[in-house]
């Protein structure tokens, strides 16, 4: 068994979670509903992303200062069991307490409406990782469901990656269309990830990078996060197993040095919550929850996957691109 390594899991709706759950009257989210199935897991750390959940699409300032709003009151109940990371070393230190640490995120800047600057305000909140765009077209990039295959970045989206390097934030390239993807090679400098994304050559899905981005996002010293939604494991019986193959791919490509774990589990947004898109059923059988994860990491053991290579897919790689970006 593999259940004393440590996990940081690269993207984290957790915060979708507890902001339903405390506009519902709830409080105390992260200890009731989500603490014992992380430390089950070995989760010490998290990028937990700001995302505007389809519902409120139309208007995404005002979801995303709501979400701000209940992690704030969420993370002040929530001291002795969670922390927020402003560098590497916060990480480290909070780990070594037994507590979670979490790394702030933005599931695309839609909020933003355009402003650049306010992604200075964001930095100062906190926020040290961000997508341009969560599938859609807005003001700064062309998504993963863009109409427009030849789109990549607008003007603001370059002059926002290239605020994101010197603020220190790690630019996330996961939901990006491929032009966006290339767009962001282009005009960055600094290593760049895909938090929560496989490999297309495994599952050819729109939201999975192809193997030329790959190598590109290799050659920049990034990561690519391993995803458990279905849809990007594979067309018929995903599986953890089947995760495994991706896994498999990427270290072939490139080596293990740029595997992470970015798991996107939705679990805890089951129902009318997200109905258009999420179904528990539906879910990756053996890859469900946070819970999972130990039997994922035997699964590459099992597979020859070296104590040092599970190590580094487990969190080794991800903190190093935190190390080099945050600081």
């Amino acid at each position: 068994m593999n259940s004393k390594i440590g996990i940081f899991d690269a993207h984290s709706d957790l915060f979708t979670n507890v902001t339903l759950r405390r506009q519902q009257g709830e409080d105390s989210v992260i200890r009731r509903c989500h603490r014992a199935q992380l430390q089950a897991g070995n989760i010490h750390a998290m990028t937990c992303c700001i995302w505007i959940d389809p519902p409120y699409t139309d208007a995404p300032a005002e979801r995303m200062v709501e979400i701000m709003g209940a992690a704030c009151a969420e993370l002040r109940e929530a001291v002795d069991v969670t922390e927020v990371a402003y560098r590497a070393a916060d990480i480290e230190r909070i780990c070594a307490q037994g507590k979670l640490a979490i790394l702030l995120g933005m599931e695309g800047l839609s909020g933003l409406r355009g402003q650049v600057g306010f992604l200075d305000v964001l930095y100062a909140w906190g926020v040290r990782h961000a997508m341009l765009t969560w599938n859609e077209v807005n003001e700064f990039a062309n998504g993963a469901c863009s109409p427009h295959a030849d789109a990549g970045l607008t003007p603001l989206g370059i002059s926002a990656v290239q605020r994101m390097e010197e603020l220190g934030m790690i630019v996330d390239v996961s939901h990006a269309n491929e032009q966006t993807f290339w767009d962001i090679c282009r005009h960055t400098e600094k290593p760049f990830i895909a938090s929560h994304s496989n490999a297309y050559a495994v599952c050819a899905h729109a939201r999975n990078l192809k193997d030329d981005q790959i190598k590109a996002l290799a050659e920049r010293g990034g990561v690519i996060g391993m995803n458990a939604w279905p849809e990007f494991i594979a067309a018929e019986q995903p599986s953890a197993e089947r995760l495994a193959d991706h896994v498999d791919h990427i270290a072939g490509l490139v080596g293990v040095d740029h595997i992470a774990c970015g798991f996107d589990f939705c679990d805890y947004l089951p129902g009318d919550t997200l109905a258009s898109f999420v179904h528990t059923e539906e879910m990756t059988a053996d890859l469900t929850s946070a819970a999972d994860v130990p039997h994922f990491l035997d699964i590459l053991k099992d597979r020859g996957y070296s104590a040092g290579d599970l190590e580094k897919i487990a969190h080794g790689n991800f903190m190093r691109v935190v190390s080099e970006i945050v600081g």
